[in-house]
């Protein structure tokens, strides 16, 4: 028997971290809305097209810095989706608060997605949201294997050194911060606390998390740092030339 694998159309996006580490943007604006430069749009502008054309029709964006700011923003933009804003009245983690943010959404029996407010990527939704589908995952990560940010050093067992490599990548795949959850997914959160200590390692562990490996060649960039914000600008004006 084949399959039917229903698409999410809603989505939750994590908007409420500070940046610290990219000040002195931050310092009158939410991380998620510093500008990829050359692009005039804010990094939360670029997920939500994204998500519109992965067919995702309604979002939640759970806001916490300097909330007015990012809901000002939303509330002026002219979006290719509809929006909710949420704020938490008291910090609730990162699991309580994806949890109350997911509460929001138009309807908690279907499965959704989300994704934190500093990625910038491209890849396809629907393959992963199948991906999900097949292995009958509660929840599915999306994977990526970034470059690291020094030259390595290879060595032969004599230690000789036998050749130098910039930025390689890493051997280890991480958390891309992209999510498929299936509706049960959300009682399975704390109300208080952080899911990754407590509900995907249960969930590891009874083989109900499943890890989607980013395509070959997809784009997918954390936005961390100043440096961060111009590689991606050098990576999009190539892309574009």
């Amino acid at each position: 028997m084949t399959r039917t694998t229903t698409y999410p159309t809603q989505a939750v996006v994590l908007a409420g971290g500070q940046g610290s580490r990219l000040r002195p943007y931050t310092d009158d604006r939410p991380k998620p809305m510093v500008e990829i430069p050359g692009t005039g749009t804010p990094i939360i502008g670029h997920q939500l097209s994204w998500l519109a054309e992965e067919g995702v029709t309604d979002a939640v964006v759970s806001c916490g810095h300097l909330a007015g700011v990012l809901q000002e923003w939303l509330e002026s933009a002219d979006l290719p989706l509809r929006v909710t804003t949420v704020v938490e009245s008291e910090p609730l983690g990162r699991g309580g608060g994806l949890k109350y943010a997911a509460a929001h959404l138009p309807d908690p029996g279907l499965p959704w997605y989300a994704t934190n407010g500093d990625i910038w990527t491209r890849f396809s939704l629907q393959e992963m949201a199948a991906f999900h589908a097949e292995r009958d995952a509660t929840a599915t990560l999306a994977l990526a294997r970034p470059r690291i940010p020094w030259g390595a050093v290879e060595t032969d067992t004599f230690g000789h050194i036998t050749d130098f490599i910039e930025s390689p990548p890493s051997p280890y795949l991480i958390n891309a911060g992209v999510y498929v959850f299936s509706a049960a997914f959300t009682e399975l959160l704390p109300d208080l606390g952080d899911h990754e200590r407590t509900t995907f390692p249960r969930l590891a562990r009874e083989r109900r998390l499943a890890g989607f490996p980013l395509p070959q060649g997809a784009y997918w960039r954390a936005i961390d740092t100043a440096k961060d914000l111009s590689e991606a600008a050098k990576e999009l004006a190539a892309a574009r030339g």
